[in-house]
């Protein structure tokens, strides 16, 4: 594989003899290796630091400092820095205990030069496995954006398929999912693909509506329509006119608004605040909720009428965490925005860094991922994501209360009682006000132990 300008093998050799340092740096020296030398172990210690080598290479006894305190020191830095001590005088008991402390080897003086080669070349094959496999991610991300989403999973293949065969032709479309899930994304992907794409797209956010003011956000106002209506005032809809609109939470709209919503989805014209003229708008009509519309419908907090008339095509965002498989690709597609966005050369993720990723509950979704990542590449020092550079909330501290269904509170307080008395079910049970089969049952439906 040839050589690109971040694919050479870095090696830092320390030795207090500089004879033996240069014959080791001859016999590890070849295309796609740079060697550092130091006689000073600090001094390569601040080399290890700098350049962050896939090898070192250390003798055990050195004035100042043992090649154990420089191997301690190197693994507390990174790791996964591999480190080979070499030592004149071979005992059982300090190989032992060097490979313990997390040596990769450990030598005699005069070195065996086919064995150090050896160990060169593995590593030399790995770091290439390597950039191959991000090669490979690159690619993979390539294949797996759909107008700005990103995904491989077959939740998400489902989501595109619906995406594009509803935006030719749709007029109303409802969008469900969590908080953070992508909604707006799909919306904007629908515009794109339908034949309004020339249009403009409109975004409203109904959470963030007044309620005394929803009516003219909405559907504009003319002047001395009401105190402060200096001006005639074009709303959302006519703004959006031979476009689509975006009406996001839109089960955050008070029951009267709902009605005045019906009667412009169902006759297609508006009419400003004031005005007795009503306009014709020719729109599409895109609404998103990470409510349960069904159940507010139940509950008479959202009209059954509109419901069935946004309702006429439904296209449902899955979670992260049922996704996860995506979230490879999505952090891959984070870093290389960010990275661009702040100028840094970052090219993938440590693997803890990774598993972390993959292990995260991501409460807040894709939102949540997309801050995570780009928090990361703002505190990365190198070319990779350190698990420092990550900051996630715990999974407990993840999950807000009035996130979570009654269930989910109830199996949370019975996994919390559980642990804090060390699974003695008689204990947990009186502190929850539960008796013993009582909480069994519930250990059971919870798919708890």
């Amino acid at each position: 594989m040839p050589a690109g300008p971040d694919s050479a093998l870095r090696v830092v050799a320390i030795d207090d003899d500089e004879q033996h340092l240069k014959f080791i740096a001859r016999v590890l020296s070849r295309e796609n290796v740079k060697v550092y030398t130091s006689t000073s172990p600090q001094e390569g210690l601040e080399q290890v630091y700098k350049e962050r080598p896939n090898l070192v290479v250390v003798d055990l006894v050195m004035p100042g400092m043992s090649g154990l305190e420089a191997l301690a020191r190197i693994v507390e830095f990174d790791p996964a820095i591999e480190v080979v001590l070499l030592t004149g005088q071979y005992s059982t008991e300090s190989a032992v205990e060097a490979i313990q402390k997390g040596a990769a080897d450990y030598l005699t003086k005069p070195v065996n030069v086919e064995k150090l080669e050896k160990r060169v070349e593995a590593l030399l094959l790995e770091l290439h496995k390597g950039q191959r496999c991000l090669q490979l991610e690159h690619e993979l991300l390539e294949n797996s954006q759909f107008a700005s989403m990103v995904g491989h999973s077959a939740a998400m293949l489902e989501v595109f398929h619906r995406i594009r065969r509803v935006a030719p032709h749709f007029r109303t479309v409802l969008l469900t999912g969590e908080t953070g899930v992508g909604k707006e994304l799909a919306a904007q992907a629908l515009h794109r693909l339908s034949p309004a794409c020339s249009g403009p797209f409109v975004t409203c956010n109904c959470s963030a509506v007044v309620e005394t003011l929803a009516e003219s956000e909405l559907f504009g106002h003319v002047k001395g329509a009401f105190t402060g209506a200096v001006q005639d005032r074009v709303g959302v809809f006519e703004a959006a006119n031979r476009g689509t609109v975006l009406l996001d939470e839109v089960g955050e709209l008070s029951l009267s608004m709902q009605a005045k919503l019906l009667r412009v989805l169902q006759n297609r014209e508006i009419q400003r605040v004031g005005s007795p003229v009503a306009r014709q708008v020719e729109v599409r009509v895109i609404a998103a909720t990470h409510r349960d519309l069904k159940e507010m419908v139940k509950n008479q907090r959202f009209r059954e009428d509109l419901f069935y008339r946004l309702n006429v095509v439904s296209i449902h965002i899955p979670p992260l965490r049922e996704r996860r498989e995506d979230i490879p690709l999505l952090a891959m597609h984070f870093l290389r925005q960010y990275s661009e966005r702040y100028r840094k050369n970052l090219g993938g993720f440590d693997p803890t860094v990774m598993q972390s990723l993959l292990e995260h509950s991501w409460p807040g979704n894709v939102r949540e991922l997309d801050h995570a990542i780009e928090r990361a590449v703002l505190m990365a020092q190198d070319g990779v994501i350190r698990p420092g550079d990550l900051a996630l909330r715990s999974r407990e501290a993840g999950h807000r209360l009035e996130d979570m269904s009654l269930e989910d509170v109830e199996a949370f307080l019975i996994k919390k009682a559980l642990a804090r008395y060390s699974g003695n079910i008689s204990q947990a049970a009186e502190a929850l006000g539960l008796s013993r089969s009582a909480l069994y049952r519930r250990l059971q439906k919870y798919g708890l132990s």
